[in-house]
C-alpha cells in the first residue's frame, strides 16, 4: 500500500529495499538497514506491528526527522485502530476506482459520511467552562482563568451548512476548533462556519485568561487550628456569590490533612462527611446549596500524642457544578443553517464547573 504526495514515484523503487531484507534472510527483521540509498531516491524504513513503514525520499533529508515521522504516523493508526495490524490496515483501505466517492461512506468532506437521514433533526450545543482558581485566606482571588469548551450532538440529515454566532465573541482569548470549522470566517467575522460531523464532537475548546475578569462563583469561610492539648478545631462554611443567580449543585470539599492528624470528628448540616485515616483526607460531599439554609462543619481534630507543631495550615480543594450558566458571559447569539430545506431544533446548554479550584489558608 502506497501514498504519494508530491508527485507519483515508480513502484519498482521498492526493488531495493527488497534485496536489503533478502540479504538479511530469515534473521531479524530489524536488521535491514534503516536507511537505503539508491541513485535517485533515499528509502527511510522503521519496523513496527510486524510491518515495514517506509518514507521515499527525493533529496537528503535528515533521516532522524523521517524516522520520528513515520513512528507517529503508526501511534496515529494505534490510536484511531485501537492496534496496527495488516488486517485491520486492509480493513480500512479505500482504493478509488472511479471518480465517483462509495455512497454511504465517504464525501467530498472527509469529516462526514454521505446519505445521512434522521427522522428528527436536532443539534443540541453544550458550552461548558470549567474555572481554574487559587483564593486566598481573605477570600481574595490570586488566580483565575477560565478554561472552555462546546461540545455538540448534531443528528441532521444531509450536508447542512452551519454558522454559530456569540453575543461576546471577544471574550476568547486563545481558541482551538474542530477541523469542520472555517478558520478564515472566524478571523474575520467571529462567526463559527461548518459543516458538522454526524453525531458527537468537540467543535471548539478556549481559554479565558487571568488578565480577564474572572467571576468567582463560590466562597468558602473556614477557620482550621491545630491548638495545643493535642487536638485542634475545624469550622467550614461554604455559600454562593450573590451575583451567581443559578443553584450551585455537586459541591464536594477535599481537605488533605497533616500527616499527624490521627483522626478528624466533624459534622456537617448537610451532606456526608468522611475522614480517610489512610490518605489523610478529609472529604465533605455538600451537594446542593440553598442559599437560605448555608452549609456548615464542626468539629474536632485529633492530633497524634507526641506530635510536633503543626506549622502549616491544609488547602481546601472545591467542586461544584452551576447548571445554565457560564460563568465568563459567554451567550450564544443564534445557529442557521443552509443548504437543507427542514427547520431542525435546536438547544443550547450551558455548565459551570470547578477545575483546579483551591482555597489555601
Amino acid at each position: 500500500m502506497e501514498k504519494h504526495w508530491k508527485s507519483v514515484i515508480s513502484r519498482s523503487v521498492c526493488d531495493y529495499f527488497f534485496d536489503q531484507q533478502r540479504r538479511v534472510g530469515n534473521g531479524c527483521p530489524e536488521d535491514v538497514p534503516p536507511v537505503i540509498p539508491t541513485p535517485h531516491h533515499y528509502l527511510i524504513s522503521v519496523y513496527r506491528c510486524s510491518m515495514f513503514f517506509v518514507a521515499v525520499c527525493m533529496t537528503e533529508v535528515p533521516p532522524l526527522f523521517v524516522i520520528e515521522f513515520l513512528h507517529r504516523v503508526v501511534d496515529t493508526f494505534e490510536d484511531y485502530f485501537n492496534e496496527c495490524t495488516e488486517s485491520i490496515i486492509k480493513e480500512n483501505y479505500v482504493v478509488f476506482v472511479s471518480s465517483t466517492l462509495p455512497s454511504g461512506q465517504l464525501s467530498n468532506v472527509p469529516w462526514r459520511r454521505t446519505g445521512v437521514k434522521y427522522t428528527n433533526n436536532e443539534a443540541y450545543f453544550d458550552v461548558v467552562e470549567e474555572v481554574d482558581a487559587i483564593i486566598d485566606r481573605s477570600g481574595s482571588t490570586v488566580f483565575a482563568e477560565i478554561q472552555g469548551y462546546i461540545d455538540c450532538c448534531i443528528k441532521l440529515s444531509g450536508m447542512p451548512d452551519l454558522t454559530l454566532s456569540f453575543v461576546n465573541p471577544r471574550l476568547f482569548d486563545d481558541v482551538s476548533f474542530h477541523p469542520c470549522a472555517r478558520f478564515k470566517r472566524w478571523e474575520s467575522e467571529r462567526i463559527l462556519s461548518f459543516i458538522p460531523p454526524d453525531g458527537s464532537f468537540r467543535l471548539m475548546s478556549y481559554h479565558i485568561g487571568s488578565q480577564s475578569v474572572v467571576a468567582i462563583p463560590i466562597y468558602v469561610r473556614h477557620n482550621i487550628s491545630f491548638g495545643g492539648s493535642g487536638g485542634g478545631r475545624i469550622d467550614i462554611t461554604v455559600g454562593p456569590k450573590q451575583t451567581v443567580g443559578r443553584t450551585v449543585e455537586s459541591v464536594v470539599l477535599e481537605i488533605p490533612m497533616p500527616k499527624v492528624v490521627l483522626s478528624v470528628g466533624a459534622t456537617g448540616t448537610q451532606g456526608r462527611v468522611s475522614f480517610d485515616p489512610t490518605t489523610k483526607v478529609l472529604l465533605w460531599d455538600v451537594g446542593r446549596i440553598d442559599p437560605t439554609r448555608l452549609p456548615s462543619l464542626k468539629g474536632n481534630i485529633f492530633l497524634q500524642p507526641g506530635s510536633p507543631a503543626v506549622e502549616s495550615n491544609p488547602a481546601i480543594n472545591v467542586q461544584f457544578t452551576i447548571n445554565q450558566l457560564a460563568v465568563s458571559g459567554l451567550k450564544v447569539n443564534r445557529l442557521d443553517m443552509y443548504g437543507e430545506k427542514y427547520k431542525p431544533f435546536k438547544g443550547v446548554k450551558y455548565i459551570t464547573k470547578a477545575g483546579r479550584f483551591q482555597i489555601r489558608m
